[in-house]
């Protein structure tokens, strides 16, 4: 796979990945008063907010 050549981009997405579980999951305080499968959209508009 070209975007995985170093260790570094592999460790990105494997980060990118465990984080977009664990929001999936409710493991952080964002969106956990939304249903589950509107859990990710509304945490990256509440993250958006914040940057």
């Amino acid at each position: 796979m070209r975007g995985l050549q170093t260790d570094r981009t592999a460790q990105v997405i494997i980060a990118g990945h465990a984080f977009m579980q664990n929001l999936r999951r409710g493991h952080y305080e964002l969106a956990t008063d939304v249903p589950v499968a509107d859990r990710v959209a509304v945490a990256f508009t509440e993250l958006s907010k914040a940057i």
